[in-house]
């Protein structure tokens, strides 16, 4: 998929959404300094990492935790907070 970006004049001023729906082709996991590491062993599947995910990155399928999008996770560690089993822990990129 080959966008061509648009110049400074171009974009909207500050604030705007004038694509809805389009937040899928941002890839922001270059972001990240840390990342965050499933561990399938203690995860009880409470699914707290998937509600507090302000990027959506936590994946899901049939109500268990499955995996992060690290396309679009920028490492901010809410998920691994918010674990309380501590399955999920920042490592470094």
């Amino acid at each position: 998929m080959s966008e061509e970006l648009k110049g400074y004049r171009e974009l909207p001023i500050g604030g705007l959404i004038v694509e809805p729906g389009n937040a899928v082709t941002y890839r922001t996991g270059t972001w990240r300094t840390f990342r965050p590491v499933w561990h399938e062993d203690k995860c009880i599947h409470c699914l707290f990492c998937w509600v507090y995910c302000p990027d959506a990155a936590v994946q899901v399928k049939d109500g268990k935790m499955t995996g992060f999008d690290y396309e679009h996770c920028k490492g901010c560690g809410i998920c691994a907070h918010e674990c309380p089993r501590d399955a999920i822990t920042m490592e470094k990129e």
